[in-house]
């Protein structure tokens, strides 16, 4: 099977270079420098569990060149996904598996405007990892891993198919039972992005200091019970075992969209507190805390975006 992973960032480099690592056909699509790093000198992972390298890496910055996608690993920030539709419709063909592994909760109905329902299946990952420079992937949190199945839950022979690929290649993964609950789960957690942001802190420290803490369960529990009257399942402990499970992250650990909103970069804002004041009003919810996050950051992403 051929594999294309369509952005080599933090997620997809990380992913990619176990996959082609283990052997198989894997096609980066990159750009710029990290583009240019990557044919010169191949692909550095540098793990928590382990560093390697490969050497031999296909890359490239054009999708349409990619022939004959068997599986598509989407890895690029949501936000930019809008801009590649087309040029990832020119790839999938009849057989082609489309896994998109970003974050939110509306990526799944972008795809479906222009790729076809049958050829998408739904996931998310779990992993804390960067770019650290043009070549280099850094991962230095979370053990890395991908939930993926059929969007209306079935067990078919192609989800068979990918998680073999996975455990062969040693990526941790998780075949879902409920793959709409399990990527509202992640959107959950990771909507305190927008908070680090604000506050211009890490993980440590927002969930030391009383008030900020306070401000991250309220902004978590308002995004939980969205869910819920979304009709999304999700288990009634799920609150606290996000917030158990952030007091076990580094202290000094941050998010991709913190970090972009305090590098000046476009972020995934609109797709992370903003789809939630969004999808609150369309259902006549309040979530102010969320409201107050994505009016804060929505000014600097304006400016982020006028840059590009």
């Amino acid at each position: 099977m051929k594999i294309v992973i369509v952005g080599t960032g933090g997620v997809g480099g990380y992913f990619g270079a176990k996959l082609a690592k283990a052997g198989n056909d894997v096609t980066f699509i990159a750009r710029g420098e990290h583009l240019k790093a990557i044919k010169d000198n191949g692909l550095t992972i540098k793990s928590v569990l382990g560093d390697f390298h490969i050497d031999a890496v296909n890359a490239t910055s054009r999708i349409p060149d990619v022939e004959d996608a068997g599986l598509v690993l989407l890895c690029v920030k949501a936000w930019q996904t809008k801009d590649i539709l087309m040029d990832l419709k020119s790839i999938v063909k009849q057989n082609t598996i489309l896994l998109p592994l970003q974050n939110g909760v509306s990526v799944l109905e972008e795809l479906k405007e222009q790729i076809p329902d049958e050829n998408i299946v739904g996931g998310l990952c779990r992993t804390i990892s960067k770019i650290e420079s043009p070549g280099v992937i850094c991962h230095f949190g979370v053990i890395p891993t991908i939930i993926f199945g059929e969007i209306d839950n079935r067990m078919t022979e192609r989800i068979g198919i990918i998680k073999d690929l996975f455990d062969t290649s040693g990526i941790t993964s998780v075949i879902s039972e409920d793959i709409q609950s399990d990527i509202w789960k992640k959107f959950i957690s990771i909507c305190v992005s927008g908070l680090l942001a604000v506050t211009r802190s890490t993980y440590g420290e927002i969930r030391e200091l009383k008030g900020t803490r306070q401000m991250m369960i309220e902004l978590l529990t308002e995004v939980y019970q969205l869910a819920l009257r979304m009709s999304i399942k999700i288990d009634n402990d799920f609150l606290s075992k996000t917030i158990s499970f952030i007091d076990t992250l580094p202290y000094e650990s941050t998010t991709s969209l913190s970090r972009d909103v305090l590098e000046g970069k476009p972020s995934e804002i609109d797709y992370q507190n903003g789809a939630v004041v969004r999808l609150g009003e369309k259902i006549g919810f309040e979530t102010p805390v969320n409201r107050f996050v994505y009016n804060c950051i929505q000014l600097m992403e304006e400016r982020a975006r006028r840059l590009i």
